[in-house]
């Protein structure tokens, strides 16, 4: 028996998903709470690896528990023990054959743009701040030359330590909702720092720097070195994980500073 969990943090306020030895981090902080909980250590896989300052909304994780506890309990009893700004959002019993990371189908991000002139206050850490105007319709136009499966070498960051930049990305959007910039990509996976390499691309092409053909050039060329600068991580948020059917996982969710409704597929989960 495993326990699948679904987990919502803001990132600000750790060094990333991943344990290390010198930051606090958010698995650090669930695997402690947890451990209270189950009254024994526990350690958890994770569907995707958030670097410093990334959100999520859904992230998934499993754990192997050695004591009976029902889905209420581990949820109730975790944020019990959870900082503020760590929740989990909710508990399913699986079976033995589901992994949190290598189960996974797709995941899926949204990168929130404030598009205004004057400094959001409130947008600070969770949006990232763009004062020129941005032509939604080109960046739109641009994106697309970035879905299929592709060698992503030229957004993919320096440090990135995948053996294959090759990843399937099945559909990006990027739209205006009020004074907010969505970008929602879907793919099978990730590389370190791709989805933030491609918004910083399409801010280029936003703010009028670069035409639309520009991105589909630098996929083709496999040089980050030709690239555009990292958008930043305060933008970003891992809001959703798709899995077979079979498991009957709850679906993702957005963050509350984004205004747009998700778009749902015919069984009513977020796409």
């Amino acid at each position: 028996m495993r326990i699948a969990l679904g987990i919502e943090y803001d990132g600000r306020g750790y060094a990333g998903w991943q344990h290390q030895g010198h930051a606090l981090t958010v698995q650090q902080v669930v695997e402690e709470a947890l451990a209270k909980v189950a009254a024994h250590p526990v350690r958890v896989t994770a569907a995707g690896r958030t670097d410093a300052g990334v959100h999520a909304t859904d992230q998934v994780v499993h754990f192997v528990p050695m004591v009976g506890r029902s889905e209420r309990a581990w949820v109730l009893g975790a944020n019990s023990n959870l900082p503020r700004d760590v929740a989990v959002r909710w508990a399913r019993t699986v079976g033995d054959d589901f992994d949190a990371r290598r189960s996974a189908l797709a995941r899926s991000y949204l990168y929130l743009i404030a598009n205004v002139g004057p400094r959001p206050a409130l947008a600070l850490g969770r949006a990232t701040w763009e004062r020129r105007p941005l032509v939604v319709e080109a960046m739109q136009e641009a994106a697309q030359a970035l879905v299929g499966e592709h060698d992503f070498s030229a957004f993919r960051a320096t440090s990135c330590q995948s053996r294959s930049a090759t990843r399937r990305l099945r559909r990006i959007a990027v739209r205006r909702v009020g004074e907010l910039i969505e970008v929602e990509v879907t793919a099978n996976a990730f590389l370190h720092h791709m989805v933030r390499n491609m918004v910083g691309a399409l801010l280029e092409v936003g703010v009028g720097a670069q035409c639309p053909a520009w991105v589909g050039e630098l996929l083709a060329g496999r040089d980050r070195a030709r690239g555009a600068p990292t958008a930043p991580a305060d933008g970003l948020y891992l809001v959703d994980v798709e899995y077979p059917a079979r498991f009957a996982l709850p679906r993702g969710s957005r963050p509350l500073l984004g205004a747009g409704a998700p778009s749902p597929d015919p069984a009513g989960r977020l796409t």
